[in-house]
């Protein structure tokens, strides 16, 4: 009896622990999404697109969807109920609907409205231009996935409007696709399956940014279907395997591109004909699809020494650095992924450099990982700092109140990029405002000072 009760109550401890860790653990995302909400930083920057919408009426509470999201901690547990707090985060992957088992949460486009750097589009991803199409994160959207969707769906609306009015004369394409990542193959390889007339046009090579990712790089993590190819199963696909599969799309006959022109102007006449100059040519076409990407021109930082040639703003294969001492400048997702890629190679000495006191709108994953790698003194994480001079053989920073000077061999900079968004006004299309105003801040504030649940509002 006696070594009965004692295995019993040894169990019911091993039990115990984990589940108590953790109830703490949701008590703790609980108080930080609801100080977040205070503060006001649960819309200080909203989703600007594809995103979770969450009725809290059938909401059971189960948290089936905070635990599976991929991206941290978009959703949290409030009241009792789910609801975005994190909505910057949300890239769409729409797992949180897969698993919400009373199907509460559906998966929603937001307002154009919802960021004033987002241009306006119709459901049919058509712009304030009549016939002018955006296909992929130009239009709020991270996925992969999702680009390659809306490049097939922008065909299909093109091709049932051609259907209607008929093709465009001798010397008209019935398409020009602008950008040849996912979002323009996926439209360029719609266009062959649909028997119509196109060309696409890169300024660099096909594969856009996927091109320049870190080698072995997941680019996919849920099956996506190409046109003409059919459905990719795996559920992680790295970059390798994706270029493999440009490389097959570049060995086609009618797959049509032209590789290493820019575009400088899209023009659309008075007839509805779009005029499209290059810096090699001009095109006529009926309708345009933008396959460009957010990235645009990488930000620099403008500091002295930043001209010399040490100094990179991608990185394409990490383990082509070994036994350097290292800088990298930057706090999000690509600069930490990029540290920790060089952290990993043969005798590297990694500095990361942010000028911030903490990361903020990093993927969960990378916030782990990098405080194992700054813990285990794989890599030295300096923040506050500032680099001010980039000379030959070191680099000079600000860190506090401090000049510091360290060794260097090579400087990375991930500062961001400029977004194509003058280019995109002076083309005519326009852009939305937000729509979160003090007002709603304020209210989410009388709301956690009253107690009541913010998943009602």
């Amino acid at each position: 009896m006696n070594d009965t009760v004692w295995i019993y109550g040894f169990t019911g401890m091993v039990l115990a622990v984990p589940l108590a860790l953790y109830f703490l653990s949701l008590r703790k995302r609980d108080r930080l999404a609801r100080e977040a909400a205070a503060r006001g930083e649960m819309y200080s920057s909203g989703p600007l697109s594809q995103h979770p919408s969450i009725d809290t009426t059938y909401c059971i509470g189960c948290q089936s969807c905070t635990n599976v999201c991929p991206e941290g901690d978009v959703l949290a547990m409030l009241g009792g109920k789910a609801a975005i707090v994190n909505g910057h985060k949300c890239i769409g992957h729409g797992l949180c609907a897969d698993a919400c088992p009373v199907g509460a949460i559906t998966m929603v486009m937001a307002s154009p409205r919802m960021g004033a750097d987002v241009p306006y589009l119709t459901p049919e991803y058509e712009t304030s231009v009549p016939n002018l199409f955006i296909a992929g994160e130009l239009g709020g959207l991270a996925l992969i996935k999702n680009a390659v969707n809306q490049g097939r769906e922008c065909i299909d609306t093109i091709a049932a409007r051609l259907a209607e009015s008929g093709a465009p004369g001798d010397g008209i394409h019935d398409v020009l696709i602008i950008g040849a990542g996912p979002a323009g193959i996926s439209a360029s390889l719609r266009a062959i399956e649909r028997n119509i007339r196109y060309i696409t046009i890169e300024r660099d090579e096909i594969g856009g940014t996927v091109a320049k990712y870190p080698r072995q790089k997941l680019v996919m993590t849920s099956p996506v279907e190409f046109p003409l190819y059919g459905k990719f199963k795996k559920t992680e696909i790295s970059k390798e395997t994706l270029l493999a599969f440009w490389k097959t799309v570049l060995d086609r006959a009618d797959f049509n591109a032209c590789t290493n022109e820019r575009v400088e102007t899209v023009h659309r006449g008075a007839d509805g004909i779009f005029l499209t100059t290059t810096d090699k040519g001009e095109y006529r076409s009926a309708a345009v699809v933008l396959a460009l990407g957010r990235a645009g021109t990488p930000r620099k930082l403008g500091v002295k020494g930043e001209e010399l040639p040490k100094v990179m703003y991608r990185l394409i294969e990490a383990d082509h650095y070994i036994n350097k001492k290292i800088l990298v400048v930057g706090g999000g997702d690509s600069a930490i992924e990029a540290a920790m890629g060089l952290a990993n190679q043969r005798g590297n000495q990694v500095t990361l450099s942010y000028r911030k006191d903490s990361f903020s709108r990093i993927k969960e994953r990378n916030a782990q990982r990098i405080e194992e790698y700054s813990r285990s003194a794989k890599l030295t994480v300096l923040f506050n700092s500032n680099p001010t001079e980039i000379r030959e053989k070191s680099v000079v920073l600000d860190v506090g109140a401090e000049s510091r000077e360290i060794e260097n061999d090579y400087v990375w900079v991930f500062a961001g990029g400029t977004p194509p968004t003058d280019f995109l006004k002076k083309i005519g299309i326009e852009f939305g405002m937000k729509d979160i105003t003090l007002e709603a801040v304020k209210e989410v504030r009388q709301l956690i000072a009253a107690g009541k649940p913010l998943a009602q509002t």
